[in-house]
C-alpha cells in the first residue's frame, strides 16, 4: 500500500493529540528510545545515538509505501513537542487485525495519558479503518502498561514463553486481544 492511499490522520484527545510522527521529532524520539526506564519492558534495548532516531524515522516514512501501519507522536494540547509515541502496525486488511504499540516520557507516566492515546488510536482502527481485532504484546512484568489495555478492554489471551532476547536476558510476552463488538461494549 502507498503512504498516499492511507494518510496519517490527526486524533485530538481531551488531553492528547496523535500526529505524524515527523523529521522534526528526531530529538524527543531520541530521548524516548534511549530512556532506560522506557525502554526496559521493549523487544529491543534503549537508543544509544540520536542516528538511530533518524533512522527510525526514514524507515517508517520508507516502510510505509509498502505496507499499512500508522506511527503517531503524542503531544499535548497547545504543544507540538513528543512526549510519546503510539502506532497502529502489523494491519492485515484481509483478515482485519492490527497491531497497538504505544510509549510516554517518564515525566508523563501516571496521567491516565496512555490510555487515551489508545482509546483514540483504537477509534481509527475500528471506526475509521474498519477492523475487527487489535492485538497487544506486552511484557507481563509491565503492569502498568498491561493495565492500560486491560481497561481499554483488551483480554489478556496468553503468554508467548521467551519470546524475545534482549541485552542477554529474555523476556516473555503476555498477548492482548481486542475486538471490535468488545470495544463497543467498553464505550457503551
Amino acid at each position: 500500500m502507498d503512504a498516499t492511499e492511507a494518510p496519517i490522520p490527526e486524533l485530538l484527545g481531551a488531553r492528547v493529540r496523535l500526529r505524524a510522527l515527523a523529521p522534526r521529532d528526531t530529538d524527543g524520539l531520541f530521548a524516548l528510545h534511549s530512556d532506560a526506564r522506557v525502554m526496559r519492558y521493549w523487544s529491543f534495548p534503549a537508543w544509544t545515538g540520536r542516528a538511530e532516531a533518524i533512522e527510525h524515522i526514514e524507515r517508517m516514512q520508507r516502510d510505509r509505501r509498502v505496507r499499512e501501519f500508522y506511527p503517531w507522536v503524542a503531544t499535548l494540547p497547545g504543544d507540538d513537542a513528543l512526549v510519546g509515541t503510539c502506532s497502529l502496525f502489523g494491519v492485515d486488511r484481509e483478515h482485519k487485525r492490527g497491531v497497538i504499540g504505544y510509549a510516554l516520557l517518564p515525566a508523563y507516566w501516571g496521567r491516565g495519558l496512555a490510555g487515551e492515546m489508545v482509546r483514540l488510536a483504537l477509534g481509527h482502527a475500528f471506526d475509521d479503518l474498519g477492523l475487527e481485532r487489535i492485538e497487544a504484546d506486552i511484557d507481563p512484568d509491565n503492569v502498568a502498561s498491561c493495565r492500560v489495555v486491560e481497561r481499554a478492554g483488551f483480554i489478556r489471551e496468553g503468554t508467548l514463553r521467551e519470546r524475545w532476547r534482549v541485552g542477554g536476558g529474555v523476556q516473555d510476552t503476555a498477548m492482548y486481544g481486542l475486538l471490535r463488538r468488545e470495544w463497543r461494549r467498553v464505550l457503551a
